[in-house]
């Protein structure tokens, strides 16, 4: 199977799953299927897919486990799936390293724009993305989309990933929540989302910012984001 059309869907529903198949293999994707959570991380790894689509609820090792495990040595995207009343959940998987989620049951094309939106940010990279960015001890090397802090490489997700090059490649600027919202997920900012400060409060935790005073990526109230190029030293 090729790596760059290639998804990993994990759904023990076989009617839902054979459903989803259908489709993202009518748009040029193929997909395989996993219905167990205890063989997710095996098929992972044999498979290498490019994207994987991951539900909460399975037999075996639950979405957000497996989620935590996969980004252990999967850097590619994660869509996990998720009920309508499970917004903790929704949080947890983004902590956990989800890029992004949809509420099931998710209406095909809405599935469909979310895949596409992760592959192309992911796989798809401008001229402009291809220039080493490095702060003292920090080097963000986006043909590789690597992050190495202090000679250590950090595990990001994709949008975590993201989200650093907007504001490293942006340094010394303040970036608003909605400016941020839309560079990452293509979409508009409701207002409500609040994906973007998770996922800043973790890049905090991998960045070892202080995040009772962060200096690295600082909060300006009412205002938005700001990555300070100074304080890598």
């Amino acid at each position: 199977m090729s790596k760059n059309n290639l998804i990993l869907l994990v759904e023990d529903d076989h009617r839902l799953a054979l459903l989803v198949k259908d489709f993202l293999e009518s748009t040029d994707f193929q997909v395989a299927i996993e219905e167990n959570g205890n063989r997710v991380m095996r098929q992972a790894q044999s498979l290498n897919p490019a994207l994987i689509i991951l539900d909460l609820m399975l037999p075996g090792k639950d979405g957000l486990t497996l989620c935590k495990e996969l980004r252990t040595q999967f850097n590619g995207p994660i869509l996990m799936l998720t009920a309508c009343d499970a917004d903790l959940d929704q949080v947890l998987g983004l902590e956990y390293g989800a890029d992004d989620y949809v509420i099931k049951p998710a209406e095909p094309r809405v599935l469909l724009a979310r895949v596409r939106a992760l592959m192309r940010r992911y796989y798809q990279q401008d001229s402009r993305e291809h220039v080493a960015l490095n702060f003292g001890q920090l080097s963000i090397q986006p043909s590789a989309r690597k992050v190495v802090l202090a000679g250590e490489e950090l595990v990001l997700s994709s949008h975590e990933y993201d989200l650093l090059f907007a504001l490293a490649s942006q340094a010394g600027q303040i970036l608003s929540r909605e400016f941020l919202f839309n560079h990452i997920y293509h979409r508009e900012y409701d207002g409500l989302d609040r994906s973007i400060d998770v996922r800043i409060s973790q890049l905090r935790k991998k960045l070892n910012d202080n995040p009772d005073n962060p200096v690295r990526v600082k909060t300006i109230w009412g205002k938005g984001y700001l990555f300070i190029p100074e304080a890598w030293a």
